[in-house]
């Protein structure tokens, strides 16, 4: 198969069989999937979106619990795809490696750092893939590239065999272009039915949708409309009472303090080549001052405390993915910085609070898509895949 959207790494295309058909056991026979290359596969590198870390970590020898758990359900592995360098990234484009097509866009850059998976889902290239997000990189992707795209509750899925980043915020997550198709996979991965169920109540979180460009809002409002229609109870809510802005700056405070814990070793032992972002994103990372690290544990507690306030049992809220369409390509970096702290202020609740979320394929804006998001209490997975299913026979 051509790689003619670059979504694949170096000696990334290759084919790893599922499980024999024939079983029902084996929800996803004749279905395939990528994995983002923080994912090990036995035999092939982890790159991580960097040629040193390739080169300086040994071949895996088993699959991440995520790739084994997709085989052993019957899909077909097809390929290793290109993320940001060790997942440092919003937007998806890598010095190294290029920048993936978004085919639904394809002057835009993909979105980050789950780039090459989206691209490769969003180009009909496989049914699904498999990303990562610790501050947005399936949820960004998926609003990018018009997509289904799930961050699960923190803490609920094996990350074994996944490169982290940020413990405290790490998820594995998943694309689909389809909800017939995430719904599968959905329950594959959570290993629970998804079932029919709807919530009583919706949430309109205001604040973010006066966040968004106006363009991004009324793009999205058909699809909030036939959200409303869907649940007895609706209401407006302000989703961030200290500012969303001040949530963007307690995660951009504890994640990089995290990622340069973990990569802090390898950068001091073996100087590897990084992008200037990413080298300067971990450098940040080592400076946090104590009083900061602690000021945003505190405002961890509370982002926590207000989304549980907001989500009791049945209840879910919706927002913006993104506050925009995906920005185009080859941005200097000064503009890239500016909308990457745009995006990261609709992005942190999920680092800092660890519940589920699911985009769905929104609207357009310029041509370009946008994702509507809707996010549930603690293991409410499954509430939301099954509310995506039910939105999409709505509108069709």
């Amino acid at each position: 198969m051509a790689d003619i959207i670059n979504a694949f790494v170096d000696g990334g295309e290759f084919r790893i069989e599922g499980a024999a058909q024939g079983s029902l056991a084996n929800p996803l026979t004749g279905r395939s999937f990528v994995a983002k290359d923080l994912f090990d596969v036995a035999g092939y590198p982890t790159g991580g979106g960097n040629p040193d870390w390739q080169r300086d970590n040994p071949t895996p020898t088993a699959h991440a619990w995520a790739v084994q758990t997709l085989l052993d359900a019957g899909a077909s592995l097809i390929g290793k795809t290109i993320t940001d360098e060790v997942s440092l990234g919003i937007l998806g484009e890598n010095p190294f490696y290029g920048t993936p097509l978004n085919s639904a866009a394809p002057d835009r850059v993909p979105g980050g750092s789950s780039s090459g998976t989206a691209a490769a889902v969003a180009a009909g290239l496989c049914d699904t893939g498999l990303g990562s997000d610790t501050g947005g990189s399936v949820r960004v992707p998926a609003s990018f590239c018009g997509l289904y795209g799930i961050r699960p509750t923190h803490g609920r899925l094996d990350l074994t065999g996944m490169l982290p980043q940020a413990p405290s915020s790490d998820t594995t997550g998943w694309f689909a272009r389809d909800a017939a198709t995430f719904r599968d996979v959905s329950s594959v991965l959570l290993g629970e039915t998804i079932d029919t169920s709807t919530p009583t109540r919706l949430v309109i979180a205001v604040d973010a949708f006066g966040f968004c460009e106006p363009e991004t809002t009324r793009a999205l409002s058909p699809l909030v409309e036939a959200l409303a229609g869907l649940v007895d109870d609706v209401t407006e809510e302000v989703m961030a009472p200290q500012g969303l802005s001040v949530w963007g700056r307690a995660q951009r405070t504890l994640q990089p303090a995290e990622a340069w814990a973990t990569f802090s070793d390898w950068v001091e032992r073996t100087n590897p080549r990084l992008a200037f972002n990413v080298a300067r994103g971990l450098v940040m990372g080592s400076q946090v001052p104590e009083a900061d690290w602690h000021w945003a544990n505190m405002m961890r507690r509370e982002v926590r405390a207000r989304l549980e306030y907001l989500l009791p049992p049945g209840t879910v809220l919706a927002m913006p993915t993104t506050p925009f369409p995906a920005p185009k390509k080859g941005l200097p970096l000064a503009e890239q910085n500016r909308l990457r702290d745009l995006i990261l202020c609709l992005c942190a609740h999920g680092g800092l609070a660890g519940l589920p979320q699911v985009s769905i394929p929104g609207g357009l804006v310029d041509g370009a898509p946008v994702g509507l998001s809707i996010l549930a209490g603690r293991m409410e997975d499954a509430r939301l895949i099954s509310l995506a299913c039910a939105l999409e026979n709505a509108r069709t």
